[in-house]
């Protein structure tokens, strides 16, 4: 692995600036508030003795609904050892983004489904065209939200994660003033091209956020094998 400058649209760059992204699902993400990477601007490695290695980043930060764009500052570190961690992720200059208010319109979706006598499944977010419901992509966006945690935590220095496809997500019973999901996702690894498999159980809430209860990885897909375009 390269140390000092890097190019930043090469892998190296650009696969750290993703765990940013990432990151950044888990801890400001919402049905109506989502991130993505616009662009790195600049990117610069270095070994940490033994324990790992840090990259340095200059990036534009997307917040998907809005349209909203700002330039941020972050840090990722990739621990080394025979265990793999999870990279650690500090992000500075993005506050306004963070200040998006989407509160009504979570609160209104929330009151709408939180009482469902009738729990719905949904499958195929999005269908192999790309297509689907507009009332479903709150849940598209949550479950994007949700499997953020599960991308977050299997980044390394080698992987390159994006979400492809909601295979099947059912609304649970309310637990909690929680609404509660089973959902199974099929994740994009854009390196080795491996269609990784997730089933989840998550809750959420205005007040809460997302949070995710259970994860279990299933047997792996492979690039050739029926999914629809990665997002």
């Amino acid at each position: 692995m390269a140390t000092g400058e890097l190019n930043p649209s090469h892998y190296p760059a650009q696969r750290a600036a993703k765990v940013v992204q990432h990151y950044l699902n888990t801890h400001y993400g919402s049905p109506y508030k989502l991130f993505g990477l616009e662009r790195v601007y600049s990117a610069k490695a270095e070994d940490v003795a033994d324990s790992g290695r840090k990259y340095q980043l200059e990036i534009s930060v997307h917040e998907i609904i809005s349209n909203a764009k700002e330039k941020c500052s972050a840090e990722v570190f990739f621990p080394r050892g025979e265990k793999q961690l999870s990279p650690q992720v500090q992000v500075s200059s993005c506050e306004e983004l963070f200040k998006i208010d989407a509160k009504p319109e979570e609160e209104a979706l929330f009151q709408q489904y939180k009482t469902n006598k009738i729990l719905r499944t949904e499958k195929r977010l999005p269908d192999s065209y790309g297509n689907m419901d507009p009332e479903m992509t709150p849940f598209w966006h949550l479950s994007i939200v949700a499997s953020s945690f599960i991308m977050l935590t299997e980044s390394t220095e080698n992987t390159l994660y994006n979400m492809a496809q909601v295979a099947n997500i059912t609304q649970l019973a309310t637990e909690n003033d929680q609404l509660k999901f089973d959902c199974h996702v099929l994740l994009h690894e854009m390196v080795s091209q491996e269609i990784p498999q997730w089933k989840l159980l998550f809750t959420w809430s205005p007040a809460e956020g997302v949070k995710v209860l259970q994860t279990e990885q299933l047997p792996h897909l492979h690039e050739g094998e029926k999914h629809p375009k990665t997002n």
